[in-house]
């Protein structure tokens, strides 16, 4: 042991002495301060959630509380998304797996996602406060359930798709192994479906983001439900024309978007990578040095030795011997058809009741009001086709870009994200200034908002098709020479369109549930509107006229659904008969 020239050890030498960390264990050190630090908020905000309803919270301006606010934001959305996760995987299997499951389930998704968020709003937070009347948990579960109308449909659709594309030959694969329902799903369905529902789940999280000031901040009749968060403090700003609070506000915003892509986004892209169907591995490929710190852990990788690997070795020991019994005989079949039929009976008796309640409500609307409902759908119709037109026209080509290129993904994927996730009416006070100083108004500020609310569906699932396009067959491209306007008839768009056709239904279910916003402003103590169906839902929510609310929200989701039925759905099939990829 080496000395100074006093005797005493050196500081270097002493440093030297100590324990040094691992570079294995540096990720197991971060899990544990960050396992510690979730279980400490988790408390804070079972205590706040759990103790007594707040009759009005006051949304504070101060810089201070921006970072609780997004904590709370942020959590909220997670568990949303989390909720919407689970229902993506249930609600699309089924559908995709039971074609007489799958006659119903499709319509009724469309129909859902037709329906924008202020029309859910009335029955989702008076449910909730009834159902937890004396406790803060229901107001915030109806945040959470009004966040997740926003997320849940393009990962349902986006989900569904993938599972209708699966390549025969891995179908006719799981037939001749004898594959149970568990290891189809998870060996085959989850795989395969892994890239479009990465790149629709970080769409949807930038739908919650989207539509937070909605959610958190909003008017029902006489009632004011608002809760502490960043989508109230930004709805707080824009309604007083405070633009530096709006700006502090989207900048933090910014900075938790930042974030997840590092810590959430791009280690789940690099993870998937590796579900990519193809036979020549690519050379350039997403990377993330968190999943890379992760795949280092020893305790993560403990963990899944003892808890996830016996788990998923179960369920299959026990789904597979599931399989192998032999089928039900005559009396359980009978037992099955006569629930069935039962259950049938009791659901079409609910229909038949809700809609002679819905025409006894519709009956007391006049000529004058039917006739607005029809004028503005048309003006409705008009502002959402050319907004996705509009749409296409940029998305396709920078999609397709942004998925053939790896290093530019990792560059404009946060940036996407970003401008994804940026409440669009957070930043229309100030749109809205320069176009009335310019002359256009409103009505061409709500054709801006519905498209800065939209265009991103599109874009997502286009670089998710791109990427998801097999490494071989740009080889033989390349090889044979085919380039430019034939690469992309004979090779992008054929391969892109599954995922284009998803874009484009769940981009227009979008621009529908985003003209309740973009087509009713308030700001400075004044309301601005211009003519639409979605100015006459947020009017009707605010004034709780639920019978106008209901009319014009049928007719949207009418709407909706016909022009899924007459040119989607036929889209839908062309895709899954003509451009799906098989070995």
């Amino acid at each position: 042991m080496k000395m100074d020239h006093k005797g005493a050890l050196s500081p270097y030498r002493l440093w030297s002495l100590l324990p040094r960390m691992g570079a294995s264990r540096l990720p197991d050190a971060l899990m544990f301060g960050m396992a510690i630090s979730l279980f400490y908020g988790v408390l804070m905000v079972a205590r706040n959630w759990l103790g007594p309803i707040t009759p009005q919270v006051e949304i504070s301006r101060s810089l201070l509380a921006l970072p609780g606010y997004a904590a709370l934001s942020l959590l909220r959305i997670t568990i949303a998304y989390l909720l919407s996760l689970a229902f993506t995987l249930v609600y699309g299997y089924v559908a995709a797996n039971n074609s007489t499951a799958e006659r119903f389930m499709i319509p009724l998704l469309d129909v859902l996602q037709s329906i924008p968020v202020l029309s859910f709003l009335p029955g989702v937070m008076l449910a909730m406060v009834a159902l937890f009347p004396t406790r803060q948990l229901g107001v915030e579960m109806g945040a959470i359930l009004l966040i997740f109308t926003g997320q849940v449909w393009n990962m349902a659709f986006s989900f569904y798709a993938s599972l209708k594309s699966v390549p025969r030959d891995m179908r006719e694969a799981a037939k001749i192994y004898r594959f149970s329902w568990w290891q189809r799903f998870i060996e085959i369905d989850l795989p395969f479906a892994a890239i479009g529902l990465v790149w629709n789940s970080m769409m949807s999280v930038a739908g919650g983001w989207f539509f937070l000031m909605a959610c958190e901040m909003f008017v029902l009749g006489p009632r004011d439900f608002r809760l502490p968060g960043l989508g109230s403090y930004l709805q707080t700003a824009a309604s007083t024309g405070d633009v530096r609070s709006i700006l502090w506000g989207v900048a933090t915003m910014i900075v938790v978007i930042v974030l997840l892509d590092q810590f959430v986004w791009r280690p789940v892209i690099a993870w998937g990578e590796k579900f990519k169907v193809e036979q020549v591995e690519s050379t350039d490929v997403p990377r993330s040095w968190v999943l890379t710190m992760l795949q280092h852990s020893r305790s993560l990788s403990y963990m899944g030795k003892i808890t996830v690997r016996p788990i998923r070795e179960s369920l299959t020991s026990y789904f597979a011997r599931r399989h192998q019994v032999q089928p039900a005989g005559p009396t359980s079949a009978a037992a099955k058809n006569w629930m069935a039929r039962t259950v049938g009976v009791i659901a079409i008796a609910a229909i038949i009741y809700s809609v002679f309640q819905v025409l006894v409500l519709l009956s007391g609307l006049n000529h004058a009001e039917a006739a607005q409902l029809f004028v503005s759908l048309a003006a409705t119709f008009l502002r959402v086709n050319a907004t996705l037109l509009i749409g296409a026209a940029w998305t396709i080509p920078v999609g397709v870009w942004i998925g053939f290129s790896p290093r530019l993904a990792r560059i404009a994927q946060p940036m996407a994200q970003i401008a994804a996730s940026i409440p669009a009416t957070a930043l229309f006070p100030i749109v809205l200034l320069i176009l009335i100083k310019m002359g256009g108004g409103l009505s061409i500020g709500s054709v801006i908002l519905i498209l800065l609310g939209t265009q991103w569906y599109i874009l997502f699932n286009v670089i998710a098709g791109a990427m998801a396009i097999p490494t071989d067959l740009k080889e033989v491209c390349s090889v044979f020479g085919i380039k430019s306007a034939e690469r992309w008839r004979k090779l992008i768009l054929p391969g892109i369109f599954p995922y284009l056709v998803t874009g484009l239904v769940t981009a227009s279910g979008g621009a529908w549930n985003a003209s309740i916003i973009a087509e009713y402003f308030h700001f400075k103590g004044q309301t601005f509107f211009t003519t639409g169906l979605g100015a006459i839902i947020s009017r009707a929510s605010d004034d709780g006229n639920f019978k106008l609310l209901l009319a014009a929200t049928i007719l949207m989701a009418a709407t909706v659904v016909t022009v899924n039925r007459l040119v989607w759905r036929p889209l839908y099939a062309l895709a899954e008969d003509r451009f799906r990829f098989e070995n």
